[in-house]
């Protein structure tokens, strides 16, 4: 993982996630920041060892994961053509065509589902990213305006949430404890219904089923 450890530790890319996170707070979006970008990164490592990738891909898949949303500083409709951009400009001397060219395509797909997925770097990048919704990702701290938006609600009241892989039943499942005391389940629906259709693209690229379960119920 030294390319990894080089990747997360440049300046640049650091900068560019702090102001990533500066500018969506700005905008009234949930956190998208290092703690964002390292979740979503371990996520991915942690799928890609469980679905049996090569050392080398899981590599791929924590570099592409943590840096997947790094161009939004510069722009929120574009911010995955601008992150795969940028990531060949800082790094264009230090990877070798093809991991370039996975890495910045995995970047670009994260958030555009008319994309058809051609390799596991992205799908995987893209279930990683799409499930990560949590009490801690709400900047608001007075609980009326948290209580007025839809996207700080849901993710208030998630209070738990993990990614099982069975290998053998060939599943990808998103486990989600939700206090229903602060939102019903139906607005979980309401705002990542696209999100969890992505996720099950991706999985099923990756010859998976992808499931949810919320609150003890299967609910995909």
């Amino acid at each position: 993982m030294d390319k990894f450890i080089q990747v997360k530790n440049n300046p640049q890319v650091l900068e560019f996630i702090k102001q990533t996170d500066i500018a969506l707070e700005a905008l009234g979006y949930t956190e998208h920041g290092i703690k964002h970008a390292s979740l979503v990164s371990d996520r991915a490592i942690s799928i890609a060892k469980e679905i049996g990738l090569s050392k080398k891909d899981q590599e791929l898949v924590a570099i592409a994961s943590f840096c997947h949303d790094m161009g939004n500083f510069l722009s929120r409709k574009y911010h995955n053509n601008f992150g795969a951009t940028l990531f060949h400009q800082l790094f264009s001397n230090d990877f070798e065509p093809k991991s370039m060219s996975l890495i910045m395509q995995a970047v670009a797909f994260h958030d555009r589902s008319e994309m058809t997925l051609c390799n596991p770097i992205s799908a995987i990048t893209i279930i990683a990213d799409k499930s990560d919704v949590r009490r801690s990702r709400v900047t608001e701290t007075k609980m009326q305006k948290i209580r007025e938006d839809i996207h700080d609600r849901v993710n208030y009241a998630t209070k738990k949430s993990n990614i099982k892989i069975d290998k053998k039943k060939k599943t990808v499942t998103l486990v989600l404890k939700i206090d229903t005391n602060f939102v019903p389940v139906i607005e979980y629906f309401e705002i990542f219904t696209d999100r969890m259709v992505y996720c099950r693209k991706a999985a099923n690229f990756l010859h998976y089923k992808f499931g949810l379960v919320i609150n003890n119920f299967k609910l995909l």
